[in-house]
C-alpha cells in the first residue's frame, strides 16, 4: 500500500497507519514524502506532489496488487495516481476526500472567488474518471476542514465499485484513526471487487 498523507503532517507521522493496517492484512506499507515536507528538498505544489507520488509508485514491486490510501490533501494525489496509472492500482481508500480542492477552498472563503484564484486545484473527481477499480470513501460528520459533503460529491460521481463509510462523530483528525476492524472491512471490499486477473492478498 502506498500512502499519500495530508497537508498538516509528514511521512514519519503516519506510522500509525502501518500499525493498524498490518493488523488487518499482510500488506507492506510505503509512505510518500512530498517535496518541501520534513527533510525532503524542493517546493510543494500540485505538480511536485503528483510527481513525487508517481516516482514512488514506479518504485514498487509489481508482483502483487498495489493499493493506494490518501488522507485529506493526499486524496487528490491518490486520485491522480489512480487516474494516470489505472492498470497498476488494485484499489483505493480515501479519508476525508473532496471532489475538487477548489470547491473546498470556495466554501471556506465565501467572499472571494477562491476557485478562480487557487493555483493548486487537485481535481480528484476528474482523475477518477479514468479509473474503474474499487474506491472506499470515509467521511466525518464533524469535519470542518474538508466537510463531508465534498467526500459525498466525489463518491456520488464515481461510477465504479464503491463503498462509503460515514462516521457522524468524527472530526478531520479523529477520522484518520480507524480500528483494525474498519480496515478489515476496507480490505474485504477491495478483495470482493478485485478483477479475476489480479491476485488477492
Amino acid at each position: 500500500m502506498l500512502i499519500a498523507h495530508g497537508n498538516a503532517c509528514c511521512a514519519f507521522q503516519c506510522s500509525h497507519y502501518a500499525d493498524v493496517i498490518q493488523q488487518a492484512a499482510a500488506l507492506d506499507i510505503f509512505i510518500v514524502e512530498y517535496p518541501g515536507y520534513a527533510d525532503r528538498s524542493g517546493a510543494p505544489s500540485e505538480s511536485t506532489l503528483d510527481e513525487s507520488a508517481s516516482e514512488a509508485l514506479q518504485l514498487l514491486a509489481t508482483n502483487a496488487p498495489i493499493y493506494l490510501m490518501g488522507e485529506s490533501l493526499g486524496t487528490g494525489v491518490a486520485a491522480y495516481l489512480a487516474g494516470h496509472y489505472p492498470n497498476q492500482v488494485a484499489g483505493i481508500v480515501l479519508f476525508a476526500p473532496y471532489n475538487r480542492l477548489a470547491d473546498v477552498a470556495q466554501a471556506h472563503i465565501r467572499i472571494f472567488p477562491a476557485r478562480w484564484l487557487l493555483g493548486d486545484r487537485f481535481p480528484a473527481q476528474d482523475y477518477l474518471r479514468d479509473y474503474h477499480g474499487p474506491v472506499a470513501v470515509l467521511v466525518g460528520g464533524q469535519d470542518s476542514v474538508v466537510p463531508q459533503k465534498f467526500g459525498r460529491r466525489l463518491y456520488d460521481s464515481y461510477e465504479g465499485p464503491k463503498r462509503l463509510w460515514e462516521f457522524p462523530r468524527c472530526n478531520h483528525d479523529s477520522l484518520m484513526f480507524q480500528t483494525a476492524a474498519v480496515w478489515k472491512e476496507i480490505v474485504a471490499f477491495w478483495q470482493t471487487n478485485l478483477s479475476s486477473s489480479r491476485d488477492s492478498l
